[in-house]
């Protein structure tokens, strides 16, 4: 079924929601901690959203690892190698998300992906490979591997996910986000400093990146998505976010003033070959009647 021409306006939105969120978070990190920036950020998604939704008690215990482990976790090591990377380079390398979120399906479900998966994951890792002949990178490589590891993280809450069953998009992000607020405050106040000062000294710009990254990056766009999702099939609207990277790298390159070299550039259309041959999938065809 073809894209109503409503949702394919929307399957391009999404990913120019998300991309750019890295590109104003990259300038909202300037003035903020990472850890609090991203404290306040799901803050303002459960503010947003908690009113709306059914409390879903009796999964509050699941939901609270789901939380420290996709959320606060994740996004302290993905937000602290954000100050050190540039955002289209982050906007590039967090397309591994896919292949790393099918691997971990691999390890931990069994779920074994065929070959043309396979291909797609090994192609999408040499992108990283290629993307490392960067001079910046090489200088900066703790930190992408840190960005990557926060992948991995983030992979390993995704599978948490799927175990949790069947609950509503929208009850997930805000409860998730409720959960995740307290987490990251504490995790701020325990490995950051000049918490209060910072906050004291946000001008307007700063506080409309934490609204942004809050309402329109996490509660809009994944409202969005899972739209699509109810409406089509994954590998009909999942090609989609390969869009997420040519976003950041125009955001990053307009607004930040970033220049990526051409082993980012090369490395990154590697990652997102890569992406695209395990979100594609070939049609079988179909068999004339006899």
């Amino acid at each position: 079924m073809a894209l109503r021409p409503l949702d394919f306006l929307i399957a391009l939105s999404v990913p120019m929601i998300w991309g750019l969120g890295f590109v104003f978070a990259k300038g909202a990190i300037a003035h903020f901690p990472p850890i609090l920036l991203i404290a306040l950020r799901f803050t303002v998604t459960a503010l947003a959203l908690v009113w709306f939704v059914r409390a879903p008690v009796h999964l509050f215990g699941q939901i609270f690892v789901i939380a420290l482990v996709s959320a606060t976790i994740q996004y302290s090591m993905t937000f602290t190698a954000l100050r050190y990377l540039d955002a289209s380079t982050a906007g590039l390398v967090v397309q591994l998300e896919t292949p790393l979120l099918v691997l971990m399906g691999w390890l931990v479900l069994g779920d074994r992906p065929s070959l043309r998966k396979q291909i797609g994951i090994a192609v999408s890792f040499a992108g990283v490979v290629l993307m490392t002949g960067d001079a910046k990178l090489q200088a900066a490589w703790q930190w992408l591997a840190l960005f990557i590891l926060g992948l991995v993280i983030w992979s390993f809450g995704q599978i948490l996910v799927r175990k949790l069953g069947e609950v509503g998009g929208f009850t997930l992000v805000a409860w998730v986000s409720a959960f995740a607020a307290p987490q990251l405050f504490l995790t701020s106040w325990a490995l950051e400093r000049d918490q209060i000062e910072a906050v004291l000294a946000a001008d307007w710009r700063i506080w409309g990146t934490v609204v942004y990254l809050g309402l329109v990056m996490t509660a809009l766009g994944y409202g969005l998505w899972y739209h699509l999702l109810g409406r089509y099939p994954v590998s009909q609207v999942g090609p989609f976010l390969l869009l997420i990277p040519v976003a950041t790298l125009a955001g990053g390159i307009l607004l930040l003033g970033e220049r990526a070299s051409a082993e980012v550039l090369l490395g990154g259309a590697v990652i997102i070959a890569g992406v695209g041959f395990i979100l594609v999938e070939r049609k079988r065809p179909i068999p004339p009647p006899p």
